[in-house]
């Protein structure tokens, strides 16, 4: 039977999901549209709890679980509940899923980036497509000012926001846990004490900390990092989206990992 009205209940109860975050954390419960971003959820073990398909769109081309509840709803219905223009015909319901600093278990030399307060789900969810691209162990949230699990960040990190494990955290905790693992931390703000990012040794245990699009790193931060880093640059201006900023950093990261292995 397929859902015609956006005033069936179930409907009613997704769009009320899909609009306000305060909802979806007391309901404990996230949104996913999209094909590959249905697959990377189900891929990292997030738990499913219904779907709702348009038939003539979705190709069927994920494995949904057998025992999972799924929905096919109309053009009209799914056009409500679709938050994106292009589209792939299937919206999944699941369980949130957040990690613990406690719990976590880091590898040899590992590369963890930091991001604090960050306020605009789309750099958000571009800063989760980067750091999955280049291979981050952790990304660390403190100071949350968004939702991890808002739709824009899901849909700008292309569903990377569940491929890295992410972890909000407040400033102080998480200063201890890097101290008591001798884990060298370096910050991104202006200053006229820095290194070019080039000039840093990041083959060894690094953590980057990248602060708010308009203040940049708070003062927690800059009296307890090992050193402050520069990304150089060439034209007029002296700063760059935080996203890019992050990416610029990660690549760095790799090339020079990857060069210390040769």
């Amino acid at each position: 039977m397929t859902i015609e009205s956006d005033k069936n209940p179930k409907i009613k109860k997704l769009l009320k999901l899909i609009e306000k975050s305060r909802e979806r954390k007391i309901q404990n419960k996230i949104i996913v549209e999209g094909v590959q971003e249905n697959f990377f959820a189900l891929q990292n073990n997030y738990d499913p709890i219904e779907f709702f398909i348009q038939t003539s769109i979705f190709q069927n081309n994920i494995n949904i679980p057998k025992n999972i509840q799924i929905y096919e709803v109309s053009k009209q219905v799914y056009s409500k509940i679709a938050y994106r223009q292009s589209t792939e015909g299937i919206v999944g319901v699941y369980r949130q899923k957040e990690e613990e600093l406690k719990n976590i278990k880091l590898k040899k030399d590992p590369f963890l980036v930091i991001i604090e307060s960050i306020e605009k789900p789309g750099n958000l969810g571009a800063i989760c497509r980067s750091v999955d691209a280049f291979g981050v162990d952790y990304l660390f949230v403190c100071d949350e000012k968004v939702d991890i699990y808002n739709p824009n960040v899901i849909r700008s990190s292309v569903g990377s926001v569940f491929n890295v494990p992410i972890i909000h955290v407040a400033n102080q905790e998480l200063h201890e846990f890097l101290k008591d693992r001798k884990i060298n931390t370096y910050a991104t703000f202006m200053n006229m004490d820095f290194k070019e990012i080039r000039e840093i040794s990041l083959d060894q245990s690094t953590a980057i900390i990248f602060g708010t699009e308009h203040s940049g790193v708070s003062n927690f931060w800059k009296d307890k990092i090992t050193e402050n880093i520069l990304i150089p640059m060439q034209g007029k201006v002296d700063s760059l989206n935080i996203s890019n900023a992050v990416s610029i950093s990660c690549y760095e990261v790799q090339r020079q990992r990857g060069i210390n292995k040769k």
